[in-house]
């Protein structure tokens, strides 16, 4: 029903749905009747079998070829189809994709972003989300590149605020590779970098893009989606226990369901493959048809944007002040010959308080 509905809304796309044949027509015919028109729009390919949440990414590189997930990739990468979206096996999606699409600009591994609210009815980009559990200083550097790109490509931002996310706002802490990343963001690069938010910042709206390793960015981006449905049970737990207060919760009914969905994960659902030759989006596993509309239509926006093709020409020219030796270093976990002094502390709530 998600596809259905983005096909609704958007009256020049045409969807092709991959799975088996039988099951997929059995969902078209049970659209609702304002959906239904939009079933004209979307072609079913048959792929009997699909990769399982349980298999390792190399078994699915070596027997998958046959599956939906990889059906729909070659589709992608022969320009059959613009982009692809998937609520599978996020790692073999990675794995597949990079097989099928392969990277841009010589990026290793792409990075996977997705959007998180923030204040004043805003959001930032958040990455990495787990595609890279650990990451040097060059691919932390690749992460705020491709963040940058993104915003100011697809949410039309002029100067994209980026920063790097640390235990701390002084320059002296975090890890090597986070220290690193801060001195090459500040030394080289033109792009408008605050330098370092913890993790209480990424919600004051103050950065646009937000750049972590994998490890720590998944585990922020599960608990603040945990925090936001936590947060309006307990609102609506406490406006249901007791009859007093429940006339209260009548009379804010509006605003706890506007609250509700500003929050809601469902709305933020559709997380971005940076870095590939070719647009993937990864939904959630668990997200409803609501959700996966927002998915399919995360991937509509990049087509509009063209964005591989603004990471393919802006990350060439971006990434060759960062002299190719002191990235290989990097990537090798050694560190550059002479000193990288860490750059000026980010911002904190003090200073958040002043501006």
């Amino acid at each position: 029903m998600g596809a259905a509905a983005v096909a609704h809304a958007n009256p020049d796309l045409e969807l092709c749905l991959f799975g088996p044949a039988g099951l997929l027509a059995d969902e078209i015919a049970r659209l609702p009747r304002q959906l239904a028109a939009a079933a004209a729009r979307l072609r079913v390919l048959n792929a009997p079998t699909v990769v399982q949440q349980w298999q390792r990414p190399s078994e699915v590189l070596r027997h998958g070829s046959d599956t939906s997930m990889a059906r729909m990739l070659d589709c992608v990468a022969s320009d059959e189809a613009t982009a692809g979206v998937s609520a599978g096996n996020t790692g073999a999606l990675m794995a597949l994709a990079r097989r099928a699409l392969g990277t841009v600009a010589g990026i290793p591994r792409p990075a996977i972003s997705t959007a998180i609210p923030t204040r004043n009815l805003g959001r930032c980009y958040l990455l990495d989300l787990g595609a890279n559990v650990e990451a040097s200083a060059a691919r932390l550097v690749d992460f705020a590149l491709m963040g940058e790109v993104m915003a100011r490509h697809v949410d039309a931002l002029v100067a994209p605020r980026v920063a790097l996310l640390n235990v701390g706002v002084e320059g002296t802490k975090g890890t090597t590779s986070v220290r690193d990343a801060d001195a090459w963001l500040r030394r080289y690069l033109p792009i408008a970098y605050l330098g370092y938010v913890e993790g209480d910042g990424i919600f004051s709206g103050d950065a646009d893009v937000v750049v972590c390793d994998g490890f720590v960015g998944n585990a922020v981006l599960k608990a603040s989606e945990g925090m936001a449905r936590l947060l309006v049970e307990r609102v609506q737990a406490t406006f249901d226990a007791h009859w007093s207060s429940r006339l209260v919760g009548l009379l804010a009914r509006p605003a706890l369901r506007r609250l509700k969905g500003e929050l809601d994960p469902v709305r933020y659902n559709g997380a971005s493959l940076l870095g590939l030759a070719g647009i993937v989006i990864k939904s959630h596993g668990s997200a409803d048809a609501t959700g996966f509309q927002h998915a399919v239509q995360r991937a509509v926006n990049e087509v509009k944007h063209d964005l591989p093709s603004r990471l393919a020409a802006e990350l060439d020219h971006a990434r060759s002040p960062v002299d190719s030796t002191v990235r290989g270093q990097a990537e090798s976990g050694s560190r550059s010959s002479g000193p990288i002094m860490p750059g000026a502390p980010g911002i904190d709530n003090s200073q958040q308080a002043q501006r």
